[in-house]
C-alpha cells in the first residue's frame, strides 16, 4: 500500500507552479508595453507623463503607501526621487524610440539593459569587473550591428535613442541596489513615479526641441481612445503585473526568475508580429541580431549567479526588468 503524498510537498510545488504562470503573465503584460506606446496616438513626454501621473495617483490612495513614506527618511525620498527622474527619462526615450521606429525595435534595444547593467554596476558599485560580463558585452555587438543594419533607414534614430533607454535602465536598476536603506516598494514605486511626472513636467518646454517624437503639451486631456490606453498602460500594465511578481516572487529562484524577467522582449517582438504585423517592415538581418542579442541576455543567468530582487520596485519602473549578481 502507498504511503499518502506528503501534503506540504504538493502545497509546495503547486505554488511554485502557480508562480511561474504568473511572473510569465505579467512578463506577456509588460510585452504589450510597447505595443500601446506605438498605439497610443500622444509623443513621448505626454504619454509618459499621463502613465507615471495615474500610476502615481492610483498607488497614493492606498493607505499602505503613506506609512511607507512618513516612516521613509528624508535622504532616503530624495534619493529614490533622483531615480524616478532617470525612470521618466527612461521611458521618454523608450516611447520616443517606439515612436521613430516601432515596437519591435525599442523592446529589443530594451533587451541591452541587462548587458550595460553587467557593465555599468561595478563602475557604480566599486566591484570587480568580472570577464564573463565584458564577454557579453562583446557577445551583443555583432547583433547590434545586425539590428541597425536591419532596420530601414528611417528607423535608425529609433535604434540610437532606444539604446540610450537601455542605458537609463542600467543607471537606474544600478542605483537602486547601492541604496542600502529599504522603503516598501509600493511607496518607492509611488515616490518614484511623482518624481517623474515633476520632471516631465519641467523638460517640456525642451522637449519639442528634439524631435516632434518627444514634445508635446502634457496637459492636453487626452482623447478617449488615448485615455483608455493609458489607462490600460497605467492599470493592466503596470500595477497588475506588478502586484502579480511580488507575490510569485516568494515562490521563485533567483535564476528563474530572471530567466523569465529577460523574456521580456521576446513575448514583445512576437506580439508586435502578431498585432502589428511588423515583420513586414524589417528585414531578415534585423531578426539575426535580435537572435544573438536576446541569446546572450538569455544565457545571461548561467554565466552570473543571480539573486533575488532587492529593490522589488524596479518590476513596476522599468520596461526592462534587471536582476544584479
Amino acid at each position: 500500500m502507498r504511503d499518502p503524498p506528503d501534503e506540504p510537498s504538493m502545497t509546495a510545488t503547486t505554488a511554485t507552479r502557480t508562480a511561474w504562470l504568473q511572473i510569465h503573465f505579467c512578463v506577456v503584460l509588460w510585452g504589450f508595453t510597447a505595443i500601446l506606446g506605438k498605439l497610443i496616438s500622444l509623443p513621448a513626454l505626454p504619454l509618459v507623463w499621463w502613465r507615471m501621473l495615474l500610476v502615481a495617483a492610483l498607488l497614493l490612495l492606498v493607505p499602505r503607501v503613506w506609512r511607507g513614506l512618513r516612516a521613509m527618511p528624508a535622504r532616503l525620498r530624495w534619493s529614490y526621487a533622483g531615480v524616478g527622474v532617470l525612470v521618466a527619462l527612461h521611458w521618454l526615450t523608450f516611447y520616443a524610440a517606439i515612436k521613430l521606429s516601432n515596437a519591435s525595435v525599442g523592446a529589443t534595444c530594451m533587451a541591452l539593459g541587462t548587458v550595460f547593467t553587467a557593465l555599468i554596476e561595478p563602475w557604480l558599485t566599486g566591484k570587480r569587473l568580472s570577464k564573463r560580463e565584458v564577454g557579453l558585452g562583446v557577445a551583443v555587438l555583432p547583433g547590434v550591428a545586425l539590428v541597425a543594419g536591419g532596420v530601414p533607414g528611417g528607423m535608425l534614430a529609433g535604434v540610437v535613442v532606444g539604446t540610450i533607454s537601455a542605458l537609463f535602465v542600467a543607471l537606474f536598476s544600478s542605483l537602486n541596489k547601492r541604496l542600502v536603506e529599504h522603503g516598501d516598494a509600493l511607496s518607492v514605486t509611488a515616490l518614484e513615479m511623482a518624481a517623474g511626472v515633476a520632471a516631465m513636467t519641467v523638460i517640456a518646454p525642451l522637449s519639442g526641441l528634439l524631435s516632434p517624437a518627444f514634445g508635446g503639451d502634457p496637459f492636453l486631456l487626452p482623447d478617449l481612445r488615448d485615455g483608455a490606453y493609458l489607462l490600460t498602460l497605467a492599470v493592466a500594465c503596470t500595477l497588475i503585473p506588478f502586484a502579480l511578481s511580488l507575490a510569485s516572487l516568494r515562490h521563485l529562484s533567483a535564476f528563474g526568475t530572471q530567466l523569465a524577467l529577460n523574456l521580456e522582449p521576446v513575448y514583445a517582438i512576437f506580439l508586435a508580429i502578431v498585432l502589428l504585423g511588423e515583420q513586414h517592415e524589417l528585414t531578415p538581418k534585423f531578426y539575426l541580431g535580435v537572435a544573438i542579442i536576446l541569446g546572450a541576455v538569455l544565457v545571461y543567468p548561467l554565466l552570473v549567479r543571480p539573486r533575488k530582487i532587492e529593490h522589488p520596485e524596479i518590476l513596476a519602473t522599468g520596461e526592462s526588468k534587471v536582476i544584479g549578481e
